[in-house]
């Protein structure tokens, strides 16, 4: 059975950095918990950054930086490789991770000026998933990763 990548926040627990969850009430995302499918993830309690913690954004230069002007960028970088060794490790080539993020966005982002702005970009998980040949979709590509899962059994 493939396994599925799936940011913790999108199934409930509380590791946003406002210490909140994005669960996502999803059939398939039902099913694929049932059937021992998902192996859950926050990248940037993974990589040593408390609950809640100050917001971060990736900047123009490609670091992260937090609100407070601290550069996170090597928790951010330490999630992402824990996540792609987890990934490695249960043969996944398919992750769902949360859009807007700036470790598991697809293909938005925030722009780095902290004002709600969302840019085209992916999150440091996201790249570095991608880079290595795992498909990466957001939570509101359900029906897209339903589809592949059906095409490679």
């Amino acid at each position: 059975m493939k396994k599925i990548m799936i940011s913790a926040c999108l199934v409930g627990e509380n590791v946003r950095f406002d210490g909140r969850n994005s669960k996502k009430n999803s059939k398939f995302i039902e099913k694929w918990k049932k059937e021992g499918r998902l192996i859950i993830i926050c990248p940037e309690v993974t990589g040593g950054l408390p609950v809640p913690r100050p917001p971060a954004e990736i900047q123009t230069d490609k670091r992260v930086i937090n609100i407070k002007g601290e550069d996170v960028t090597s928790a951010f970088e330490q999630g992402a490789q824990k996540a792609l060794t987890l990934c490695k490790q249960h043969n996944i080539r398919i992750a769902i991770l949360k859009e807007g993020s700036p470790s598991c966005g697809s293909s938005l982002i925030h722009d780095g000026s902290f004002s709600h702005t969302k840019i085209p970009g992916q999150g440091i998980t996201t790249k570095l998933l991608e880079k290595n040949g795992i498909h990466v979709f957001s939570e509101n590509d359900l029906d897209q990763v339903a589809a592949s899962l059906e095409t490679t059994k």
